[in-house]
């Protein structure tokens, strides 16, 4: 449909009457005639948006902000650390140096609260790797960019940051060690398309490590290059477009996914995502430390390595029989669907772990699995270090007549640091925190 014919059916959505005797009267909520060249232009629209939004533009204008990215890389010869979920769609799977998790509005004006459930300490280790290691004072200044941060917002940041400090030592961390890991101070810069790349008019210095936050997509008014393809933020919301397929998969087929017709793609994706379904992702177990006997790993893995264990918790839609027939009472069955139903039906699972405490001692091992790894399982992991675990990492059994530390917030906050550190990619929802809130404290 062209344009014109598009102007031409919209002139014709809304009608103007006279009044009898010919004398014009004001246009009523009456006159207005909706007629079917109206419902033509909404689907002839929609067209139009779906066909700009298609599957072919989106992942070519991925591999276009993904171009931008490793050219940011270059020029000025740093590692690349994805803010996810996006993050890993810009990003070759060999160029990506780690993860970090962000919210879209973290750092908005008036956005600046200190996240205890997102500590993303681990982007701390690929500076200390990347950036060498110097001594530094107690404190050093708040740094941020003039052209991006006003003197005003700059002086209410810095404001905050003793709350922030606090909200930190209350989780009881190495200070320590993360010191030691810690380089020089951060100096932010912001980089989007359409800057020009070199490395001449930014660079760190010696007292400053340079961090470049680079803004993948190029920003255009309603979302695209006038008269182009391009998709801005092509990769947002990809449970909605992507057909299963995850950036692993686009970076591992993206030359014959790049060349197939628009009509193609959808069965040559199916049958990606198919194979890749047949191979089982294993999630080593993870310490947490510094509990002294709790480990958390996915489903995949806990089949493999459950004779290392004493206790094997499991949350999944149903029981596996395998791993019942091996360990009878050592394995505990929460049954957990997935995604956010099973966030709140963990709520009605977790007096399950009550059982923990007559059949576990001091040398106990426990494993803690969910599909993933990183949500039921992070949730479970959870409630026991809260309930049977003391601040010194060690296990409170009612048979030595040890008792647990006062569940509280701050406890809950306290525990769960101790994952976040040892599983920087734990993902727990916020109806897994909240079913695990209410076991605790309900």
């Amino acid at each position: 449909m062209s344009d014109h014919h598009l102007i031409h059916n919209l002139n014709l959505i809304m009608v103007s009457h006279t009044a009898s005797g010919g004398m014009p009267r004001p246009l009523q909520e009456s006159d207005l005639i909706f007629a079917p060249a109206a419902s033509s232009l909404k689907t002839a629209l929609g067209e139009l948006k779906r066909s700009h939004l298609s599957i072919t533009n989106r992942l070519q204008s991925i591999k276009q902000d993904a171009d931008f990215v490793l050219g940011v890389s270059r020029a000025y010869d740093l590692p690349l650390v994805a803010n996810e979920r996006c993050g890993s769609w810009y990003i070759p799977p060999e160029r990506k140096a780690g993860s970090a998790y962000f919210k879209s509005t973290d750092g908005h004006f008036g956005e600046w609260a200190f996240s205890l459930r997102r500590l993303n300490l681990q982007v701390l280790d690929v500076l200390g790797q990347c950036g060498g290691y110097v001594a530094e004072p107690e404190y050093h200044r708040l740094l941020t960019p003039p052209d991006v941060v006003s003197l005003s917002e700059h002086a209410q940041i810095e404001a905050r940051i003793p709350e922030f400090v606090r909200s930190l030592r209350d989780l009881d961390l190495d200070v320590g060690k993360l010191r030691s890991t810690m380089v020089r101070p951060m100096l932010p810069v912001w980089i989007t398309p359409g800057r020009a790349l070199n490395n001449s008019s930014i660079t760190g210095t010696l007292e400053h490590s340079l961090v470049v936050l680079a803004t993948a997509s190029n920003c255009m008014s309603g979302g695209s290059h006038s008269g182009s393809n391009y998709v801005q933020g092509a990769a947002d919301d990809s449970e909605s477009w992507a057909l299963g397929l995850g950036p692993a998969l686009f970076w591992a087929n993206s030359a014959l996914l790049m060349t197939a017709p628009e009509s193609e793609l959808p069965a040559l994706i199916e049958g990606i995502v198919g194979e890749s379904a047949k191979v089982t992702s294993m999630r080593l177990p993870t310490q947490v430390k510094p509990a002294t006997s709790l480990w958390i790993a996915n489903s995949a893995m806990a089949e493999k390595v459950y004779a290392d264990f004493d206790i094997v918790i499991c949350c999944g839609v149903t029981v596996n029989t395998m791993l019942m027939t091996a360990l009878q009472s050592s394995y505990v069955h929460l049954a957990c669907s997935n995604g956010k139903n099973g966030s709140r039906q963990l709520r009605a699972e977790l007096p399950k772990l009550r059982i923990l405490a007559s059949k576990i001692s001091q040398s106990s091992r426990i494993l803690v699995a969910c599909e993933t790894g990183k949500d039921l399982a992070v949730g479970v992991a959870l409630a026991i270090l809260c309930s049977l675990y003391g601040s010194d990492g060690r296990l409170r059994l009612e048979s030595t007549g040890e008792v647990s530390d006062y569940v509280s917030k701050t406890l809950i906050k306290h525990r769960l640091s101790w994952i976040m550190v040892c599983m920087p990619d734990a993902a727990p929802s916020r109806a897994t925190l909240q079913s695990v809130n209410a076991y605790l404290m309900g």
